[in-house]
Formats: structure tokens, C-alpha cells, sequence
């Protein structure tokens, strides 16, 4: 299954910027990206493995849940 990297954009848009066979040239590239990323960009950079890009973009669109606490959380 291919590895792929999607700017996240406020309101959930989704843009896939690249694809990778191999989660180090994904990650590799991810980093590269975040590193160029100024205070006046609106967006993250996530990599992502997933079947296909429907897959990934079904994954992204998932919301998550808070993990619980444990009361030590002030």
C-alpha cells in the first residue's frame, strides 16, 4: 500500500501533494514541506497510509476521539 502526503487545509480540504511507495521518501518529503511552512501558512502536512487516495482521503475525513482521562489532566 503506497504512502500519501496531503496538505490539511482549514474546514477539512484536502490537497494530496505526493505518493510514495516507501513511508521514509513520504516522510523524507513531509518533513522537507513542514520545514518550509512560515507562521502565515494556514495548513499541516500529514502522511498517510491507505489503500488508494479514496482510502486516504475516507481516513483524513475521520474524527477522532479524545482518549480518556485519567484525572491528571488539570
Amino acid at each position: 500500500m503506497p504512502y500519501f502526503v496531503y496538505e490539511i487545509h482549514p474546514f477539512q480540504i484536502v490537497k494530496k501533494i505526493a505518493e510514495f511507495d516507501k513511508f521514509k521518501d513520504a516522510s523524507g518529503h513531509a518533513k522537507e514541506l513542514r520545514g518550509k511552512l512560515t507562521g502565515a501558512d494556514n495548513y499541516s502536512i500529514k502522511v498517510i497510509f491507505a489503500e488508494n487516495e479514496l482510502h486516504a482521503e475516507e481516513i483524513l475525513g475521520e474524527v477522532r476521539e479524545k482518549p480518556p482521562t485519567t484525572g491528571e489532566d488539570y
